[in-house]
């Protein structure tokens, strides 16, 4: 028997495997796949202060070893959240843990004031990717002193577990994570998708409604490896790595990298099973290696 049991915070994982926002929806939607209390966590689809339709389609397209999504963060609205999805998803063992989307400072605190009322939400990923509308659509993410005004505004309402979700369209990411953690974040999650785009050569124009959009899946792989290593190397913090995760192979070389859990997100698509194929394979890999406890291989990357 291996020990797969984590610790984030406070709260406690029995294993290492999520999955991403925005994959599974609200986690039921993969209940006829997998026993949801199987996995160490669903990260709920984006969640922002009101109703969103999304963008306009086509807002999704297949490239060379992954995809490009420009979705919008579509949803109904924390309201919609509190009222309708936690009373059907609160009694799934396992973790449940919100994304939470804003375009300016105010949203981000309106709708985690929300959420930090729910007595079986014990931790919130907070998504700094977004545009924030006050400086022209830039993303609070991208600069230092924007992704230190949004957790240090979100901190202060939110007495749980705050992971802070990373931009990889930055110049230095670890500095990045540096200014989160210095502002009150328990753990940051990286990466979010890399900003691409896709043209139609016979129509010679984008297929993507909003030209660009956010790039995942395998491709991204080499990328996230490098920019969770680099920020478990300068933050005290835990981090949570994601990016082109396909298997439990991908998912070992993350946490040897320095993640202290993954998540599964574009590989959902392909086969819904997945995450927990890839429980069952860190399972065998310690076992055949004789390793007890998943916190032997964080950070194991021999240089």
């Amino acid at each position: 028997m291996v020990d797969l049991g984590i610790k984030i915070h406070n709260v406690e994982f029995k294993n290492p495997v999520l999955t991403a926002s925005g994959t599974c929806g609200f986690g039921e939607e993969l209940s006829d796949f997998i026993d949801l209390s199987r996995l160490g966590g669903i990260v709920v689809k984006g969640t922002t202060l009101n109703h969103r339709e999304g963008n306009p389609y086509p807002r999704m397209a297949e490239t060379p070893s992954g995809m490009l999504n420009a979705v919008g963060l579509q949803n109904k609205g924390v309201k919609n959240f509190v009222n309708n999805i936690y009373p059907r998803i609160k009694d799934i063992d396992t973790n449940i843990i919100v994304n939470v989307n804003g375009s300016t400072i105010d949203e981000y605190i309106a709708v985690t004031e929300q959420i930090n009322e729910l007595d079986k939400i014990p931790a919130i990923e907070l998504n700094i990717s977004c545009p924030n509308v006050k400086e022209g659509g830039m993303a609070f993410g991208v600069s230092c002193p924007s992704a230190e005004a949004v957790v240090k505004a979100v901190r202060k309402v939110y007495n749980k577990t705050l992971i802070v979700k990373l931009s990889p369209n930055v110049t230095s990411i670890a500095e990045i994570a540096k200014a989160v953690e210095g502002q009150g974040a328990d753990s940051v999650s990286l990466i979010n998708t890399l900003l691409g785009m896709a043209i139609d050569a016979e129509k010679r124009r984008p297929v993507l409604s909003t030209v660009t959009g956010g790039l995942s899946g395998p491709a991204v792989k080499p990328i996230a490896l490098r920019m969770v290593w680099q920020v478990y190397n300068a933050v005290k913090i835990p981090v949570i790595g994601m990016g082109g995760i396909m298997n439990a192979t991908d998912a070992i070389e993350f946490i040897l990298a320095g993640a202290s859990a993954v998540q599964i997100g574009t590989a959902i698509f392909k086969d819904p099973t997945i995450p927990v194929q890839v429980i069952d394979g860190i399972s065998s890999y310690m076992e055949k290696h004789k390793i007890g406890s998943i916190s032997e291989l964080i950070g194991g990357l021999q240089m």
